[in-house]
């Protein structure tokens, strides 16, 4: 059962493991701070979403066939590289991700509307750092378990007031479906504000924070996993989300740029 995929290949930059029926866990390992690149997301984290959603479709298929009322649970663990506890991601290659002038429209927010309304809980265990677009993710997933920084500082931040770059319309559209409180938006967006475990705990970014190592936010993650795996088992797991965050989903359709022909030949280009 604990068979793993490594993704891209030849160049692993994700690994997907499957330790039991109901669970499935992706490592991070895009060098030490997980950027989020075209790569890592078109070549490995999208592929292993698939892999995942075809594999729990399989398994309730044949557990509604078979009258087997434990087959149809799952649920998603994401984890940054297990062999260090000090980055879950450090955000976006923000030098790169700028060179492409559809990489919000095509590659990052594609994504966080896979993993928002992904048909089975997902969990993202943050095993360090959290930055910008890798706090987006964490905030994509539906429950957040991070270190709570008592062995070694780990901080989640939105920190890009503090060096120019301006938000895209899906990161304030995440944000308003996952937060109602205007006060928590200044501090995540305007203020850049860098938040210990605790804080962001109390302020309800976090569902968990836990003192310990990778493994220990892992066994975490994973003791939320059981709790609510089986809540996937009649298939509507995803199909209430997809209402739940409508906002978010039609905000992220509309494309208010001024699309000129470099644009369309780039988006051309990615597709075919």
């Amino acid at each position: 059962m604990a068979q793993s995929t490594s993704l891209p290949a030849g160049n692993p930059l994700l690994t997907l493991t499957h330790p039991k029926p109901a669970l499935w866990i992706i490592e991070l390992h895009n060098g030490q701070d997980n950027r989020l690149t075209h790569e890592l997301i078109n070549k490995a984290v999208m592929p292993a979403l698939d892999i995942v959603e075809r594999e729990w479709r399989t398994q309730r298929r044949t557990a509604s066939e078979t009258k087997n009322a434990e087959g149809g649970k799952g649920a998603l663990i994401i984890v940054g590289r297990r062999d260090q506890d000090k980055f879950f991601s450090n955000g976006l290659d923000f030098a790169n991700s700028t060179k492409d002038p559809n990489f919000f429209q095509l590659t990052f927010d594609p994504m966080l509307a896979r993993i928002l309304t992904f048909p089975i809980p997902t969990i993202a265990a943050i095993n360090g750092h959290c930055y910008a677009g890798g706090l987006m993710l964490s905030i994509a997933c539906d429950y957040r378990i991070m270190t709570d920084g008592s062995s070694r500082n780990a901080w989640l931040c939105m920190n890009e007031v503090h060096f120019g770059a301006p938000w895209p319309h899906s990161f304030t559209a995440l944000l308003a479906a996952k937060f109602g409180d205007h006060r928590l938006h200044r501090k995540i967006a305007l203020e850049g504000h860098r938040f210990s475990a605790p804080e962001a705990l109390q302020d309800g970014i976090l569902d968990h924070i836990v003192n310990g190592k990778t493994a220990d936010i892992l066994a975490k993650a994973e003791e939320i996993a059981d709790k609510f795996s089986g809540n996937a088992t009649m298939g509507v797991w995803g199909l209430i989300k997809l209402s739940l965050y409508r906002d978010f989903l039609e905000t992220i359709k509309k494309d208010i740029r001024l699309v000129n022909a470099q644009m369309d030949e780039a988006a051309a280009r990615s597709k075919l």
